[in-house]
């Protein structure tokens, strides 16, 4: 009796959960309505076989319960029975299947007037590519990628010199028009999901796969890999912002072309020594740091990653938080550079000697270690720092900098910023660490040459 009575208490409680639960699909901004509606029959199916199930065995259990004097009988086949289910069976699994391979017909019958759009994956980022003015996009080779060419487009190919390339996790695109999304991985197998388009589709390396859906609704949408990548694979997030068709266009044209941007222009380094010295005031003439003024090494550090920070001053990405008193003291100076004088500053500080920064903190270094394996994956494993992953060096830098920014990124100081997709990748990793162990973490950073 005490468990046919759970039976039922679990089928009553199991029906409001499903009915009343605050958890549900995410407000549909897309055409794929018959995604919601098959998905919708399957609860359908799966919760009537679930109550009848339940509801029988609670049933049986009550009606041939034991009874002093009784004996069961033994019926090993009935015939009848099968064929009733089977037959049900049946009826239950078409109900389920039909309307997929409806939709999976519509899925793969992309619209001849769809926008298209390449979306490229990597450890632990998202880039996207539009073909240019000649509708058509270039060649592409896992072998020409590189810091100069990260979507591997083939130089050779004219077809490629116009096509526009989106470096940042965001994607603007257009309302009410249909989109074919080329899918491409660098490395690893990916997965490219916006819940509120309701399709989703693998990255595969070394083939392209698609998937295509109409934007209903103006608004902002992250995009997430639904596919184990990684140590990382829940941080690699990106957005696309549905506009209005001007908006949109807007947006596009500010979007730099594969012709227009090779290589960045190398810095002057002598040009950059005369703007260096305001920067020397706090940082030390030779880039050494300061704690003191709380000014970090940056000697050593990477070039690429020095200009992106100057830069994400410079436009508020970073020091804009009420917290970060130290980033708004930087802000402050960055205003005052142009994007040339950000690459002369960066090349002359890549000529000031490499000078191991003197450890400020204790910790221990044996628990570190393991606690560093995760880092390894972005920075690598003697803290090199790698630009594939925006991942800066670590090794020979300040230790009581690296514990700072740490903590800022755990208390949301940094990394909140919407178009910050490095830092708050860095501030879902740093969430994971207590206090002692970013001590512990930098004592072994220090020990790395």
């Amino acid at each position: 009796m005490a468990i046919a009575l759970v039976l039922i208490l679990l089928v009553a409680g199991s029906l409001l959960f499903h009915f009343f639960s605050p958890w549900w699909f995410t407000p549909i901004a897309s055409n794929w309505q018959m995604m919601d509606e098959t998905v919708n029959i399957t609860f359908w199916v799966t919760g009537i076989v679930f109550v009848a199930v339940n509801l029988f065995m609670a049933y049986a259990i009550f009606r041939y319960r034991h009874r002093r004097g009784q004996r069961a009988e033994y019926e090993p086949e009935n015939k009848k029975l099968e064929w009733w289910l089977t037959a049900v069976t049946t009826l239950g699994v078409v109900a389920m299947l039909t309307p997929g391979l409806f939709v999976w017909a519509k899925f793969i019958d992309v619209p001849r007037d769809a926008t298209v759009v390449e979306a490229v994956g990597q450890q632990w980022n998202w880039s996207y590519r539009f073909p240019g003015n000649d509708g058509t996009l270039g060649a592409t080779s896992a072998r020409l990628i590189n810091r100069d060419n990260p979507f591997g487009i083939d130089p050779g190919d004219a077809k490629g010199r116009d096509d526009v390339l989106v470096f940042s996790p965001e994607l603007h695109l257009p309302v009410g028009k249909p989109v074919k999304l080329l899918l491409r991985s660098k490395d690893v197998t990916h997965d490219f999901t916006v819940p509120q388009f309701r399709v989703k589709m693998d990255l595969v390396p070394g083939t392209v796969t698609f998937m295509w859906f109409t934007p209903t609704k103006t608004g902002s949408y992250d995009v997430l890999c639904e596919e184990l990548c990684g140590v990382a694979h829940f941080a690699m997030r990106g957005r696309v912002v549905v506009d209005e068709e001007p908006v949109f266009q807007a947006w596009l044209a500010r979007q730099p072309t594969f012709s227009q941007s090779p290589v960045p222009a190398a810095g002057d380094a002598a040009a950059g020594q005369a703007a260096f010295a305001p920067c020397a005031a706090c940082h030390g003439a030779k880039g050494e740091g300061n704690p003191s003024l709380n000014a970090p090494k940056l000697s050593g550090q990477e070039r690429w990653y020095l200009a992106r920070q100057l830069t994400n001053f410079k436009h508020g990405i970073r020091g804009a938080a009420d917290q970060d008193t130290y980033g708004k003291q930087m802000a402050a100076f960055a205003s005052t550079l142009d994007a040339a004088a950000i690459e002369n500053v960066v090349a002359y500080i890549e000529t000031l000697p490499d000078e191991q920064a003197k450890p400020a903190l204790e910790g221990n270094a044996e628990r570190g270690r393991s606690l560093y394996a995760t880092c390894a994956a972005c920075h690598g494993e003697a803290g090199e720092g790698v630009w594939s992953t925006h991942a800066p060096r670590l090794a020979r830098m300040s230790d009581w900098y690296l514990a700072r920014q740490l903590r800022n990124f755990r208390q949301g100081v940094r990394g909140g910023h919407p178009q910050d997709f490095p830092g708050a990748q860095m501030a879902f990793m740093a969430k994971a660490l207590r206090e002692q162990s970013i001590n512990d973490l930098v004592a072994y950073i220090n020990s790395l040459r």
